[in-house]
Formats: C-alpha cells, structure tokens, sequence
C-alpha cells in the first residue's frame, strides 16, 4: 500500500487528524496495533527514500554551481564585447550619415543648377520656336490647313506663356491675337455649314480647332446663331397667321355686309390657343439637337442645348410679355376693344374706371401653367446637366412672367377690392311706418349669408397665388388678403351704423324743441310691439353674424397657415428669378411652432 503524500504537503496539516483518518480506513479484520505498526513502518521507508534523495541531488547541484559561474562569466564576457562592437557601428553610422548628408545637400544644390539650366535651355528653343513660328505662321494659313494653323497658334501660344512678359515679343502677342480672331473667322462659315447639314465629323474637327485656340465661345455663339433662326421663325409665326385671320375676317365682313347677312364667323388666333403647340413644336426641335449634340459633341451637349434655349427666350423675352399682355386682356371684352392687357390697366393706360377683373388674371394663370408644363419636359430633358445650368435655363423659361408676379399684389388687391364692393348687404325695402324690423331682419340676413361668400372669395385668392407664383408672392398675398378683410369689415360697420339710424337707435330727444319731440313721439307710438320684437330679434342676429365671422375667419387663417408652412419647405419649380430670391418665406417662428410669423400689416385682423 502507497502512501499519500498530499496532505503531507498542506499548509493546515494536523497529525492527529490524518493519524485518526488513518486507522478509519484500516481492514476490518486487521487488529489496531498491527496496523499501526504497518504505518508507522511505511512513514520511516518514506522518509529514508526521501532524505536520500535529498541528499543525491544536492551533490548533484553542488557539482554543478562551479560550471554554472564559468557559463556566466562567458557569457558577461560575450555581452561587454557585442557592446563595444555595436558603439563601433554607431560611431561608424554617424559619421557615413554627416558625409552623406553633405553630398546630397551638395547633389541637390546640382541638381537644382541642372533644372534651372533646362528651363533656361527650353525658354531659349521656345523663343527661337517663338521666332521661327511668328515667321512660318503665314505660309500655314496661306495652306489653307486649318487645323495645321490652330496648332500652330497653340504653340505660339505656350511659347509666350513659357516666355513671359518680354518686351521684344510684344508685337509678336498682338500678332497672336489678330490671328487667333483670324482662324475663328475662317471656321465660322465651315462650322454653320456643319451645323446647318448635321455633318458631325466637320463639326467636332472644327471644334476641336477651336477649343485649341481657346475659343468655345465662339462654338457656344456660332451654333446659337445658327438654331436661333429656324426657332424665331416658330415664334414669328403667331404674327403670320394673326395678320392672315386679320386679312379673312375682313374680308368675310365684307361679304356679310355685301350680302346683308347678320351672322359673322371669327377667324382669329389667340395666343393662349396657339402657345401650346408653339411649347410643342420647340420641345421637340430641342430633342432633336439634344441627341444631335449627345453624338456630335459628347463632352458639350449638356451646356450648348440649354444654353441655346436660354438665348432663345431672351431672343423673344419682350415679345413674349407682350403677347401675355394683349392675351389678357382678350378674355374681356372692355379691354379687347382698346386692344389693352394687366399691364396697361396697372400702368394707367386705359380709360379712368378701368380695372383689373377675375377673368384677366385666370387667362394669366391659365398661360403660366402652359409653361409650367413646358418647364416639366425641358427639366426632363436636360436632367443630366449640371443643377445650375438646368436652374439658369427654368429661370430663362419662366422669365415672362416676372413683370406680372412682381404686380400680383396690386392685381390681387385690386379683384379682390371689387369683388367686396360688390357684395350687396342692405335689403331692398321700401321705408314706411314699420318697415324698420323687416328692413333690419333683411339686411342681417345678407350679412350672415355674404360672410362664406367673402371666405371663398378669398380662398379662391389663396388658390390663384399658388398656381401662379408657386407661393414667392405669399408675402403680397396676405397683404391683400389684409387689405380685404379691413375692407369687409369696414362695410359691415358702416351697415351697422346705418341701421342704428333705420331702427332710430342714434334719435335723441334732448335739444329737440317741442314741435320735433311731439313729432318724435307720434312716430314711436306707432311702433307695434310686434316691430320692436323684430328689431330685438334683428340685434341678437347680428351678434350670432359676428360670431361666425370669427369663426370662419379663423378657420380660413389655420388653413393658411398650413398652407404656407407646406410651401416654405417645397416651393414650386414656378418659383425662379426676383422672386426667389427677394421674398423667402420664413414661416417658422423664434418659438419653433412652426407658424407663420403674420405680424404688422400682414396680420389677418378681424376685430370690428
């Protein structure tokens, strides 16, 4: 049996405890005092191998702490040794790395003397190329290769820039620029032939002269030019087929009157039918010299087609304001007989009573929408150009109509004032004794009903500003819609104040003289009770008119509250040019709520 020696090797051993647990594990049949005997037995042999081998590996690590030493006294040897070899080494690297920074300070200054001598080397060839270029550059014109020329011109071109401000080759710069303006001279007529017959490989020759002169522009202009007239011509013909409807409507007139019949045709254009199919028309040009251009000149067509479009509506700008101008005022037979549109009433140019009614500024929105939806194609088309080019080009599309959104407050305020003075809200009652409750219940019941009139007329107002400014003009807007509601309520008032008299509420008697308060009284005896329950009646009405006065009042400003907070944040593509950029809507409050901020005028004041 082995022994255990673990609990031997614990910290907390107890010999009484493992002496106990010992003899517990003793064979039954086995006596005490023979088992301790056998115990105590194997303790002794353990501890004699033990001590033994103590004793053989301590002269074994006797042995070998002399051979120990000499190991580290080698190795202390080694290690001084490697030190001084290293120190060696570095003193070596300092001394290669101070030579060596010298030479190269002194390549580099070399180095610096050699590029220096070649830049003096290369201006002295360009100058005598310079020389030899400005001498030979005739007979290559003269050649007629003008693509041999612009190269030429190009190089003349890096000479001077390699040469510099040199007095002595300042006649040869001015012969430079004469020459340069000679060559595009030369290519502007084989450049339209190209453009005007679809010869794309001439044309990207020819531009590729160009742009080796620096001059794009000239590309930009030539084709301009070229494109421009053909889409004149488009515009040109509304005039063509008005003075042809002009020459058959006389002459139908003539043959009516010749032949005494009463019934006339109209054979007239008008513009607001002939826009569209001018849209279209020019529409589909642009696609074909889109994807002309797309295979002609890849690197250019994104800025040519706008950019000719851009040209084309300042070509026909006036005149397009012009024909807006005579279109509106075509829908209303006042201003067609003076041949007269918004403008001329705004300006004063019309008869004294003149003004500006519903129906002039619908056909104006009626056209704007026309080139909304123009507007909608060409940023279609042009949606590859870069963001500032297609806003330039929208600008350009929208721009006839900025001389009119910069009037929509005056044309609004000035609807909207007739549209309130039209509103009737007195009774038609013939006056006589007892006629005031009935003249009194009348009027109150107009009043109630002209109020959902006044809101739809100016949610209608709300609606026109949106069609055709997209929002830009909301500023004016709420000042007219101010100006509107002041004037309604101005007219209630005065309503107010002249049934007080009808119903005698303002009649005094003190400082009447007898005769005047006897008269006073016969008039009020005849008074029925009957009457002044009417008019007690008629004035509880007039406060439940008051009271839904407020209330659709407000209801219409939360909705225009909504309304604008949503055009703060997506203004229509309408929206481009003064307007833009002069009436943002800053429709968020300090306190964030998101509100309007309607202060001053724009305030819409319904107090009475």
């Amino acid at each position: 049996m082995m022994l255990d020696l673990g609990p031997f090797s614990d910290e907390k051993f107890d010999p009484k405890k493992w002496i106990n647990s010992a003899c517990k594990s003793r064979h039954p049949q086995d006596s005490l005092d023979k088992h301790m005997v056998d115990l105590e037995m194997k303790l002794q042999m353990v501890s004699e191998e033990i001590a033994a081998s103590l004793e053989e590996q301590s002269s074994a690590a006797l042995l070998r702490v002399p051979r120990a030493t000499r190991d580290v006294l080698r190795l202390q040897d080694d290690a001084v040794s490697l030190r001084n070899s290293v120190a060696g080494i570095l003193d070596k690297l300092k001394k290669a790395e101070g030579s060596s920074a010298e030479s190269i300070a002194a390549l580099a200054k070399v180095d610096t003397v050699k590029q220096r001598m070649e830049a003096a080397y290369e201006t002295l060839q360009d100058a005598a190329g310079l020389t030899q270029l400005s001498a030979t550059v005739e007979d290559v014109f003269a050649s007629g290769d003008l693509p041999r020329a612009a190269e030429t011109l190009a190089n003349m071109r890096h000479c001077l820039s390699a040469v510099g401000e040199v007095a002595e080759f300042a006649n040869i710069r001015k012969q430079l620029e004469v020459l340069e303006d000679r060559l595009d001279t030369m290519v502007q007529p084989r450049l339209t032939d190209a453009l005007s017959n679809r010869k794309v490989d001439v044309a990207q020759d020819l531009r590729g002269i160009l742009i080796r002169i620096g001059r794009f522009k000239s590309l930009e202009l030539q084709y301009t030019k070229v494109h421009l007239k053909p889409i004149k011509q488009l515009w040109d013909d509304f005039d063509s087929k008005k003075r042809v409807s002009k020459l058959a409507n006389e002459k139908s007139e003539v043959e009516r009157l010749s032949s005494n019949n009463e019934q006339s045709s109209s054979l007239a254009v008008s513009f607001s039918s002939w826009l569209p199919t001018f849209y279209d028309e020019l529409l589909l040009y642009l696609e074909q010299e889109w994807k002309w251009c797309m295979f002609a000149f890849p690197e250019d067509y994104k800025t040519l087609v706008p950019k000719l479009l851009v040209e084309t509506m300042a070509a026909v700008g006036s005149s397009f304001v012009s024909r807006i101008n005579f279109a509106t005022g075509e829908v209303v037979p006042e201003t067609k007989a003076f041949a007269k549109g918004i403008l001329d009433i705004l300006s004063g140019d019309m008869q004294k009573g003149s003004k500006i009614q519903t129906k002039h500024l619908e056909a104006l929105i009626d056209l704007h929408n026309m080139s909304v939806i123009f507007a909608r194609n060409i940023q279609h088309l042009f949606s590859e150009s870069d963001m500032g080019v297609l806003m330039d080009t929208l600008k350009a599309v929208y721009y006839p109509y900025e001389s009119f959104k910069q009037r929509y407050g005056h044309m609004e305020r000035a609807i909207l004032s007739s549209e309130i003075a039209g509103v009737d809200l007195r009774g038609a009652v013939t006056r006589g004794v007892g006629a005031q409750g009935i003249e009194l219940s009348e009027t109150v019941r107009r009043m109630e009903e002209s109020i959902p009139q006044v809101i739809l007329l100016l949610e209608a107002a709300v609606e026109r500003c949106i069609n055709f400014t997209g929002g830009s003009e909301a500023e004016e807007l709420i000042l007219a819609l101010d100006d509107t509601m002041l004037q309604y309520i101005s007219t209630l008032q005065d309503t107010l104040k002249s049934l007080r008299a009808v119903c005698g509420v303002d009649n005094k008697d003190i400082g009447l003289d007898r005769k005047e308060g006897a008269q006073n009284s016969r008039k009020t005896d005849l008074i029925s009770n009957e009457e002044e329950w009417s008019i007690v009646q008629g004035a509880l009405q007039i406060l439940t008119v008051a009271d839904c006065l407020t209330s659709r009042s407000s209801v219409f400003e939360a909705s225009l509250r909504a309304t604008l907070a949503r055009l703060s944040t997506t203004l229509s593509l309408s929206v481009f040019g003064s307007s833009l950029d002069n009436n943002q809507l800053h429709v968020a409050n300090d306190d964030g709520n998101g509100e309007p901020p309607l202060g001053g005028r724009a305030a819409l004041d319904v107090a009475a």
